[in-house]
């Protein structure tokens, strides 16, 4: 919202908590009589969220600055469960102490890039303050799009025909079409893929004001938007994926039980389907890219890992600029180093594969090499069910070379 504001948006007046005296305070500095009070997590849902000591509600409405101190004291400094959380939750470390808005038409707006149109869009739609995904199944036609040339930028016709389109009142269009022009230059400024206004509404006053924000940023532009980044809140995500974004690794963490290393996001997507082709299920997407190092490897078995859930990895590499005997050393050195008591299924092809294939028979350490993709999926999937089977009998598994 500060950012927002800063690029000439009208947002509704709000300040940030970390205690329920700052909550107190601000609370008193915004002035209104009735103030919302929002849990900062990185998840949806917060409205009907339940925190543990059962709280209910991210989202709570406060109607005196103690009000909203009491209500922080019960948010701030425990986790928030909801829908998109799951049963880990989110540790709610913050409060937004914001003056509660009064809207008469809630539309929807965001700027995002499309590929049908070799770039930037504006999307637009009369249904807002509820799920877009609904409104795009139930009323595709509820949605309008408009392709902005990237090298003329937005035209105030543009803006202008869409609000006109999002149904906003002749009077207030042109505030509407200006909001919605600073927003886009507030997407080409700091790199975003995506902004996302829900609701842009008109509020009680008979004015325009963005009462919500989502904003995703490139992150590959880190370099040069060094004070986006620096604002992450670590503790709003997975130690698993800080890790990888130190060691350079794109890494997704899944539900499944089969960890997976493979180079190259296509190859990765296909080691995926064709786990879950043999009914396994993989517990994550992880590219080491095309330059890994021995380092990097050893960092990725360590992520892979740190997630119990894992009963098996399967290592699918490709190597073209990779050499097979890096990750080869990268594989051995982890295993030695991590006591690795899982199996590890490794496919191998292209640049010093038999160097590699030398390297892991000398080791003497169990894993399973397979020449062919299907073969190692079929294998990793077998592994991974014995060891979930053992785990569940709380039974100890020795695998011995080879394995049929």
């Amino acid at each position: 919202m500060r950012l927002l504001k800063e690029a000439g948006v009208s947002v509704p007046d709000g300040r940030v908590a970390k205690t329920p005296e700052e909550a107190y305070m601000a609370a008193k500095r915004i002035g209104t009589p009735d103030l919302v009070v929002k849990a900062q997590i990185l998840a949806g849902g917060r409205r009907k969220g339940v925190f543990e000591g059962g709280f209910k509600g991210g989202v709570r409405v406060a109607f005196s600055p103690e009000q909203a101190r009491d209500v922080a004291s019960q948010m701030i400094g425990k986790k928030l469960f909801t829908k998109q959380t799951g049963e880990k939750g989110r540790i709610c470390n913050q409060v937004l102490i914001c003056e509660r808005i009064y809207p008469r038409r809630e539309c929807y707006f965001a700027v995002t890039l499309e590929r049908s149109f070799h770039g930037p869009v504006l999307i637009g739609s009369s249904q807002g303050g509820v799920s877009i995904e609904e409104v795009a199944e139930e009323n595709p036609g509820d949605i309008i799009k408009e392709p902005v040339d990237i090298m003329k930028g937005i035209r105030k016709e543009q803006a202008l025909l869409l609000a006109e389109k999002m149904g906003f009142p002749a009077k207030l269009v042109h505030e509407a079409a200006d909001n919605m022009i600073k927003i886009y230059n507030f997407f080409i400024k700091y790199d975003a893929t995506m902004v996302e206004i829900n609701p842009l509404a008109e509020d009680s006053a008979g004015s325009v004001i963005c009462m919500d924000a989502r904003v995703t940023f490139d992150s590959n532009s880190a370099y040069r938007q060094e004070k986006i980044f620096s604002l992450q809140d670590w503790t709003q995500e997975d130690e698993r994926d800080r890790n990888a974004m130190k060691a350079d690794l794109n890494y997704i963490g899944l539900e499944g039980s089969i960890g997976c290393l493979v180079n190259g996001a296509g190859l990765a997507m296909a080691t995926m389907d064709i786990i879950k082709l043999h009914g396994g299920t993989p517990a994550n997407f992880l590219n080491v890219g095309g330059g890994a190092t021995v380092q990097q490897v050893t960092e990725a078995f360590k992520i892979i890992t740190s997630d119990n859930k894992v009963q098996a990895i399967l290592v699918n590499i490709f190597g073209g600029l990779l050499r097979c005997d890096v990750i080869a050393q990268g594989i051995i050195m982890a295993a030695e180093d991590l006591e690795l008591n899982i199996p590890i299924v490794i496919r191998l092809q292209g640049t010093r594969v038999e160097d590699a294939k030398t390297l892991i028979a000398e080791s003497g350490l169990k894993i399973l090499a397979c020449d062919g993709l299907d073969a190692a999926a079929k294998m990793v999937v077998k592994l991974s069910e014995i060891m979930i089977l053992a785990k569940d009998a709380q039974v100890d598994v020795a695998f011995h070379l080879p394995v049929d």
